[in-house]
């Protein structure tokens, strides 16, 4: 059970008080309630770019990294189609320092031509580096759009195409800002070896004098129910075919979740796995096969991706993959089975809580998620699942109509 304290700043910063005295290192995470599914269709890449910018210093402070580093401190972000999170961690004595640091650039991030072309050609080489000159890198950007056609996750969080950061003009860039990068819509985490008072006093002193921002309403289109298979074949300069599998599945706040989360586990959840066993080691159709969820706020999406076998086609493969599912639908999960995958969850989780860093980001999702006393429910969700939950959420899931499938051709020399 992680202990905690909660309040908030009259401006709306959400603030939540973990205390670990087992580290000296104190951890600072501050979660954006903004991301992918937040951009315009023609202005997408904008939280990622953010992501970016927010190190490019801010108006009294010109340098983000260099005052911490010389703090001893470590820092990092990431985005995803949800939130945008910026996460450190610094030696206790100075703590102040990541305040000071956090709360100048919510308060005034430094906005300027150069600044703003600079970080587009970073993310413009992101881009090409990831996505265009990695083999398979560009799928999610074929299988996205094929997935959604209504919701914004048919966009990855670097955007629909390059040429809309490439366009991204400053005031723009300043009006996304202002929208999002307010007190109001954030939820800071400090844990460690730190008492509440004393972060109370930081955060007034700090992110207190922040103006709260305007309100921001979430209103995205729903995706409405797949009911015809959709299918995308490319061919593309890579040594194997792949095949992509992606099937809706509900969002992260429904029960469902959860038996969809082992269901992942079950096919693919290391060298015992179904698909493991039965496609790579027993078949020989696969070099690789993995399943996973995406695990969006929204109605997100089970993927099972594969790299064939030279010389298997892809019929086969995919109708090998179908089999599995099939079983899952039709079979029960025998306890053994299921009692393995819900241990390796357990461990996961329990070793997630023993690192300051991950439980001040658990806190933080769980506090967006509505309440970070979610965060300790996680394992009792989990182990209250049953064979038969995996079986109905089989069978809603994993059938035709519900499924988008992007087969990926290695070009014939």
């Amino acid at each position: 059970m992680i202990q905690f304290d909660k309040f908030i700043l009259a401006n709306g910063l959400k603030v939540i008080v973990h205390r670990d005295t087992s580290t000296p290192i104190v951890a600072m995470n501050i979660l954006y309630n903004v991301g992918a599914r937040d951009e315009q269709p023609d202005k997408t890449g904008f939280a990622h770019l953010f992501e970016h910018l927010m190190f490019g210093g801010s108006v009294n402070i010109p340098d983000y990294d260099e005052p911490l580093e010389c703090a001893g401190g470590e820092n990092n972000a990431f985005t995803t189609n949800d939130i945008t999170n910026y996460y450190l961690t610094i030696p206790k004595p100075n703590l102040e320092t990541a305040f000071w640091l956090e709360s100048d650039r919510m308060f005034g991030l430094a906005f300027s031509p150069k600044s703003l072309r600079v970080q587009r050609d970073v993310v413009t080489e992101e881009f090409n580096e990831s996505h265009l000159n990695q083999p398979y890198g560009d799928v999610w950007l074929l299988l996205r759009p094929l997935a959604y056609k209504v919701h914004p996750y048919q966009w990855s969080t670097i955007g629909k195409e390059i040429s809309h950061i490439q366009n991204a003009k400053l005031d723009e860039v300043k009006a996304f800002y202002q929208k999002y990068y307010n007190p109001n819509n954030a939820i800071m985490v400090v844990a460690g070896d730190v008492e509440t008072e004393e972060i109370k006093q930081l955060a007034e002193k700090w992110f207190g004098p922040i103006p709260r921002g305007g309100e921001y309403l979430r209103n995205l289109p729903a995706e409405p129910p797949q009911t015809t298979k959709r299918t995308l074949t490319v061919e593309r300069n890579v040594p194997y075919d792949a095949i992509y599998l992606a099937y809706h599945m509900c969002n992260r706040f429904h029960t469902d979740y959860y038996p969809t989360d082992l269901l992942s586990e079950v096919l693919s959840g290391g060298d015992s796995s179904r698909l493991e066993q039965e496609l790579i080691k027993k078949q020989r159709l696969f070099s690789e096969i993995n399943a996973w969820i995406t695990g969006d706020i929204d109605e997100g999406l089970f993927i099972i991706s594969g790299k064939l076998v030279s010389g298997v086609a892809m019929d086969k493969a995919e109708a090998a993959i179908v089999s599995e599912l099939e079983k899952l639908q039709t079979e029960t999960t025998n306890e053994r089975e299921l009692q393995k995958v819900k241990n390796k969850m357990e461990s996961m989780i329990v070793f997630s809580e023993m690192k300051v860093l991950e439980k001040a980001m658990g806190l933080a999702y769980a506090e967006l998620m509505g309440d970070a006393s979610l965060y300790n429910e996680e394992m009792e969700h989990y182990m209250a699942v049953n064979a038969e939950d995996l079986r109905r959420v089989a069978q809603r899931i994993f059938i035709p109509g519900n499924c988008s499938a992007v087969y990926y051709l290695a070009k014939k020399s």
